[in-house]
């Protein structure tokens, strides 16, 4: 089977109305944190181990840098630094309880506002949507995958 010619611009104009969606479901609800702020406290809540040179590397940015960011969230309470149990040396960062309800509250609103849109869908077009996602993903993964066993080989 042929390759639509616009397949790869029709996926990216869906990606920025996907993007659309969920920030608008972010931004209807004041918060009292920016985005890149919820970014670190969902990378630091997905990833336990996480420490400030481990979350300069996941932002790209220097360690002071994230740092700030980092003092930032804990003075607004959304964030603590405790001691590693295994290597009291080591600093790992911790969300808090409010900063888990603030991510859980987020992901609600914006599972709400995609569920929006996919109910203006009709149902056999939803079913071919996450049939397609699902594909999508499985060759993502098995493309990244690859990638990572060249770089260990």
């Amino acid at each position: 089977m042929e390759r639509p010619p616009n397949l790869a611009a029709a996926i990216d104009a869906a990606a920025e109305a996907l993007v659309g969606v969920l920030d608008s479901a972010a931004s209807r609800h004041q918060m009292a944190v920016s985005p890149t702020q919820l970014r670190v406290l969902s990378l630091i809540s997905s990833r336990p181990e996480t420490n400030v040179n481990g979350l300069a590397e996941l932002l790209d940015v220097v360690p002071s840098s994230a740092s700030r960011l980092c003092d930032r969230l804990e003075a607004t309470g959304l964030l603590r630094r405790v001691a590693d149990p295994r290597d009291r040396r080591e600093v790992r960062l911790v969300p808090t309880a409010a900063a888990e309800t603030l991510l859980r509250e987020l992901k609600e609103r914006r599972h709400r506002a995609v569920q929006a849109v996919l109910d203006r869908m009709p149902g056999r077009v939803q079913h071919d949507l996450l049939l397609a996602l699902r594909a999508f993903e499985q060759a993502a993964t098995a493309e990244s995958q690859s990638d990572s066993s060249v770089c260990t080989a």
